[in-house]
């Protein structure tokens, strides 16, 4: 899918990109970087049809979303505030 139709989808799902990244907790800066490729992964591409279809429908998707308590992933790099054992 096009970075363009994934837009489309989440104006569908009334998302704008920092709602969505922070509703499926996944960096914002990870989204934008699809536009530089003009693609977004399908699994991305699956949640924001299936986001926009169920707004179309009347489904509340946030909420059900939500309960799953999903947890952002941190980056576990060294960087330069890492600590050496």
């Amino acid at each position: 899918m096009t970075f363009i139709d994934f837009k489309k989808l989440l104006l569908d799902a009334e998302l704008t990109i920092p709602k969505f990244t922070a509703l499926i907790k996944v960096s914002e800066k990870n989204i934008q970087a699809y536009k530089k490729k003009k693609e977004v992964p399908n699994a991305i591409a699956v949640v924001a049809a299936c986001f926009a279809k169920m707004n179309q429908d009347g489904v509340d998707f946030k909420e059900i979303i939500e309960e799953l308590d999903l947890k952002k992933k941190e980056k576990k790099g060294a960087g330069f505030s890492a600590k050496k054992k």
